[in-house]
């Protein structure tokens, strides 16, 4: 009687449970709300308050006459904040006839030096002009007529970098053919307070110094244009469009503007400064600056040097603080040693406020001559002569190849470098 009272309580159970799972088959189960998904940005935000470039200024003033005919210099980095170029957004507003291309071209895709053919920019259809290379009656024919000349190009703040003397030689043609030149400004991307490296002599004066000025100048190429056309006596009709919101003492990822490559070897803002180190020496041909590798102008370096480590502690006494040297091995890709492995030192800026880039530049030298005497920095003759174009002075290298210390270079210029800051002062723009 236990038992089939047992049996009969389990078939009561299992009959139970096939009814609850039954009963829940029967009930409709509403399925989860799924939250909709924001699309991915393509951009990062920027700052409501970042610093406007003088392209942006220009357009939202709308101080234009529809009437003349407009002729920009530009290149790639003529863009506004969303990356929208100057050629596709000018047309809107102004008569857009004409564009002039510096060194590397419209697009920046041609190398240092290279030769630069007629271009068209694509999406309106105007022609692209070269004034790289031309000789200054060629230039004043290119702009005979145009009532107005725009410039907005990206510079550097590097006294070697062309694009202010592609700048200077418009202003010039400006001068002799009577016509006005704007200048849409930009940020210095290395800062409007730091000056370094020694003034340029006019008997060194080229198209990778111009002027006298020192290598790291501090100025933004509007504030150049006015300096220029006054203290060279350029005399055209010159007017400045200021940016809104650029402060002297900004760096350019504090500003909340979008970075364009400005020349092939110039990917990022943060090449500028290993660039001054290495770049002045990398026009001797000997010792290498990085270009080649991913990270051009970043490395010092070349076959011969078996231990980097050796290199990177006898630099790292010389120079102390603002960088650091790492040491590494690289088998550039293309250019100077290529398929070699070269040992040297990557250069890490770990202080931009501190690091003098150009002091360092030169302190590498004299490092690598007191290391590594068998190898002769200045043994291909034929460099000489850009090299001193570029340091603007034949002091330079008789200093580097006498061993004189790099501390007693520089003070031996600083004199003429405080006059430049002096001189400056009346043609500063920006707080």
């Amino acid at each position: 009687m236990q038992n089939r009272t047992t049996s009969f309580r389990r078939q009561i159970v299992v009959m139970g449970i096939l009814l609850v799972l039954l009963l829940q088959s029967c009930v409709s189960v509403a399925p989860p709300i799924a939250e909709e998904i924001p699309p991915a940005p393509i951009a990062p935000d920027l700052p409501l308050d970042m610093v406007k470039s003088g392209l942006e200024v220009f357009i939202e003033r709308g101080n234009w006459d529809p009437n003349l005919k407009y002729g920009l210099m530009a290149n790639q980095t003529c863009v506004d904040r969303q990356l929208v170029h100057g050629v596709q957004l000018l047309p809107e507003y102004i008569n857009l006839v004409l564009i002039l291309s510096p060194e590397h071209g419209l697009f920046g895709a041609e190398n240092a030096g290279d030769f630069i053919g007629e271009e068209v920019e694509l999406s309106s259809g105007i022609k692209a002009v070269t004034t790289y290379r031309k000789k200054q009656a060629e230039i004043n024919e290119m702009i005979s007529e145009l009532d107005v000349i725009l410039f907005d190009i990206q510079d550097i703040g590097v006294r070697s970098y062309t694009y202010i003397y592609s700048m200077s030689y418009a202003m010039k043609a400006a001068a002799a053919m009577g016509k006005k030149v704007i200048i849409l400004d930009r940020p210095n991307p290395i800062n409007g307070v730091q000056m370094e490296g020694n003034i340029l002599r006019p008997e060194n004066a080229s198209g990778v110094g111009r002027y006298p000025i020192p290598y790291r100048h501090g100025m933004t190429t509007g504030e150049l244009a006015l300096l220029f056309n006054t203290e060279f006596e350029i005399g055209c009709d010159l007017e400045v469009v200021k940016m809104e919101g650029w402060t002297r003492d900004m760096w350019f990822d504090e500003t909340g503007l979008p970075w364009v490559p400005t020349s092939p070897h110039v990917p990022d803002a943060s090449t500028i400064l290993p660039m001054i180190s290495t770049g002045t020496y990398g026009e001797l041909h000997v010792l290498s600056e990085g270009v080649g590798i991913t990270i051009p102008f970043e490395f010092s370096g070349g076959p011969w040097i078996v231990n980097p480590h050796e290199f990177a502690a006898a630099l790292q006494d010389r120079v102390g603080e603002g960088v650091i040297f790492r040491p590494t091995f690289v088998k550039p890709y293309y250019g100077r040693y290529k398929g070699q492995v070269c040992g040297g030192v990557q250069l890490y800026v770990s202080d931009r406020d501190r690091y003098k880039p150009y002091l360092v530049g030169l302190q590498i030298l004299a490092v690598h001559q007191e290391l590594y005497p068998e190898i002769d920095l200045f043994a291909e003759e034929g460099r000489w002569g850009m090299f001193t174009k570029v340091m603007g002075d034949k002091q330079i290298k008789k200093d580097i190849q006498a061993g004189k210390d790099p501390l007693d270079m520089e003070a031996a210029w600083l004199g003429e470098l405080n006059e430049f800051a002096q001189m400056r002062q009346k043609y500063l723009l920006y707080d």
